[in-house]
Parts: structure tokens; sequence; C-alpha cells
């Protein structure tokens, strides 16, 4: 059947979709709860914004690397 097999050339653009939108949804996600507290709080400088931005492109990043970045087999170090 044509198109069942994953060793395509293609078969890798799935999980660079799931990386993209771990890494996109995490800052906006991040950033937007930032922004809130920007707004609620009454912060003129955008400081939670940005604080927000950088916690979340972290904490995908950190997402990215325990689901897609762990070897396996990779016991022995480098």
């Amino acid at each position: 059947m044509a198109g069942s097999g994953r060793d395509g050339a293609w078969a890798g653009m799935g999980i660079g979709w799931a990386v993209t939108a771990t890494l996109v949804g995490g800052i906006l996600v991040w950033g937007s709860l930032g922004y809130l507290a920007d707004r609620l709080l009454g912060i003129n400088p955008r400081v939670l914004t940005a604080v927000g931005i950088v916690l979340g492109a972290a904490g995908a990043i950190y997402l990215v690397y325990l689901r897609f970045g762990k070897g396996e087999g990779n016991h022995g170090g480098a």
C-alpha cells in the first residue's frame, strides 16, 4: 500500500511539527500569562511578559528534550 511506510522522505515531518508546536505553544501560553499578570498588576514596562516568554521557551525546550532528545541506549555518557 502506498504511503503506509514510515521510512519515506517525509517520515520526520511529524516530529518536526511536534517540536515546532511545542516551542511556539510554550512561548505563547507563558508569554500571555505574563502579559495578563502585567495588566492585572499595572506594571508598565512589561517585565512579567518577558519573564513569561523566557520561562515558556525554557520549559518548551526541556519538554522537547524529554520527549525527543533522549537517545535510547546512551547510558554511558558522551
